[in-house]
């Protein structure tokens, strides 16, 4: 029951921390809040230590020692918590290059090198999930045959007549407009592209029909920047 009774005080008492944070909370500040926490999760441990007979006292001292260490983990974490998430965001991007490392206050999305030396992003055409491979050389976004397909286009009513040059050579493709497009949190409407025949195109490319809608876009190092 002590460590029930300590784990819901513990819990409380970080739930009224973080609602300080705005402010004062009942005439104290943040810090001295915390600090209030700390004292009262001590007495607490040590008057239910002092009255409960199957308490050992070498049994008390572990747990003030186990409790305190979780209070200062969570009291760090809860410190460091924007650096945290920086850091979090950045080892997932090392994990996952196709996912963008988003930051909504400056409207820009990150993405790194893939170990083939080129940046394969995702994104959603029509709602659908569609690799785009980064490529400012192409003048429209390119879709392959499947990839429209899974996009939900009805390739068998398009008309492959405009001739493109892919890495397979030269092909045609059919002229589209996409619905909706969106790259790493990046929304666009109505998006000018082409589709590629069968066979004519591997994957699907990112080019200039949407990275001209953009602000800017910039490759410093392994690090791929779009912003809105």
């Amino acid at each position: 029951m002590l460590f029930v009774g300590v784990a819901l005080l513990v819990a409380i008492g970080l739930g009224l921390l973080v609602s300080a944070d705005a402010g004062s909370l009942v005439g104290l500040n943040q810090g001295q809040f915390g600090q209030l926490i700390v004292v009262v999760i001590l007495a607490i441990i040590f008057a239910a230590g002092a009255f409960s007979r199957r308490q050992k006292f070498s049994t008390i001292v572990a747990n003030i020692g186990v409790w305190a260490g979780i209070f200062v983990l969570v009291l760090v974490g809860y410190t460091y918590r924007e650096d945290l998430k920086a850091m979090a965001a950045q080892v997932f991007g090392e994990l996952s290059p196709t996912s963008a490392i988003i930051d909504s206050h400056d409207g820009t999305a990150t993405f790194r090198r893939g170990l083939d030396g080129h940046f394969l992003l995702s994104s959603k055409v029509n709602g659908a999930d569609v690799p785009l491979l980064f490529d400012t050389g192409a003048s429209a976004v390119v879709l392959s045959y499947a990839d429209a397909k899974k996009a939900g286009i009805d390739v068998s009513a398009l008309t492959f007549d405009t001739p493109v040059t892919t890495a397979n050579g030269t092909g045609r493709a059919a002229v589209v407009t996409l619905d909706q497009m969106v790259v790493g949190g990046i929304k666009r409407s109505k998006v000018q592209a082409f589709v590629a025949e069968r066979g004519a195109l591997d994957g699907s490319l990112l080019g200039q029909t949407f990275l001209s809608t953009l602000s800017r876009y910039s490759v410093t190092g392994d690090k791929l920047e779009l912003a809105d």
